[in-house]
């Protein structure tokens, strides 16, 4: 049964629209298919050139396929990118919420890749997103070439004080009287760089969604462990959320082939600048080269 995703028919025609203005911000050619799961149809979006490697690349909560590919498109001369919407965070996506607290997004993730045909992938992932990749990594190993994680979910967590008053209280103060002060209040203390798109997308997101603000449980010692395959970390030093130095000193503590980047002055979404972009995707082709 699907879930109430969104406030209402109005909020989700906005998301719509969201999605459509994102995937105009890319500039790259598209394409859109259908997978069939056991837990519904999965949308997912691709580009570039299908001889190239393939990278799954998952998006962070509330967001989708197309915000991640507006800032990944730099690596379509690299890498054939395949971006499935995440149920229950996106437009595109399954209307169905899964839980953090079984494995199921990680069958999810199989069975689209099964619908795929892909055995053995180049796996990234974006805060939520990064949750998603790290637990089907750490119960598929053998399948995944690669990891990267960027500002993961799921490896440490921040300060519940800082969270409630510099994220949760301007958050209520927007909602309640959605101002433009309330909004530079509220996502200031989320994005690096000011973008009008991406902090007006994120104004509406937390309005239009019936968001699951639950935090994913944090992976334990055995499943970072499990993390045989080369990995990337990257974490954010001013991350509220999930703080960059904190997620570095575990991930080198616990997962046996890693290296790992702390953005300096950087928050919990990264600089949305051209050259904050080439210098990813320059270190995320080296890193799988």
């Amino acid at each position: 049964m699907a879930d109430n995703i969104f406030k209402n028919k109005t909020a989700q025609n906005r998301m719509e629209n969201w999605y459509q203005q994102f995937l105009d911000r890319a500039n790259v050619e598209t394409e859109s298919v259908e997978v069939s799961t056991s837990f519904g149809s999965s949308h997912v979006l691709t580009a570039g050139d299908r001889s190239k490697p393939s990278l799954i690349c998952l998006h962070a909560m509330m967001t989708s396929s197309a915000h991640l590919l507006s800032e990944l498109a730099r690596l379509l001369d690299h890498f054939y990118i395949i971006a499935p919407d995440l149920p229950g965070q996106s437009v595109k996506g399954l209307p169905k919420k899964l839980p953090y607290s079984d494995n199921s997004h990680a069958i999810w993730l199989q069975e689209l890749l099964d619908g795929l045909n892909l055995e053995k992938v180049h796996l990234l992932g974006i805060s939520l997103g990064g949750f998603v990749a790290r637990q089907f990594a750490s119960s598929n190993p053998k399948k995944v070439k690669s990891l990267v994680l960027i500002v993961p979910a799921g490896i440490v967590q921040g300060s519940l004080v800082k969270g409630f008053t510099k994220m949760a209280l301007p958050m209520i103060k927007y909602k309640i009287r959605p101002s433009e002060k309330n909004l530079r209040n509220f996502v200031g203390h989320l994005i690096t760089t000011w973008d009008e798109d991406w902090a007006k997308y994120l104004g509406d997101a937390f309005n239009d969604f019936n968001p699951n603000l639950k935090i994913p449980p944090l992976a334990s010692k055995e499943e970072l462990e499990n993390l045989t395959m080369p990995c990337l970390v990257i974490g954010a030093e001013d991350d509220i959320s999930f703080p960059g130095d904190k997620v570095i000193d575990r991930v080198k503590a616990h997962v046996p082939h890693v290296e790992a980047e702390l953005l300096k002055g950087s928050k919990h979404s990264p600089p949305t600048t051209p050259e904050f972009r080439n210098w990813l995707a320059t270190r995320i082709k080296s890193f799988v080269s």
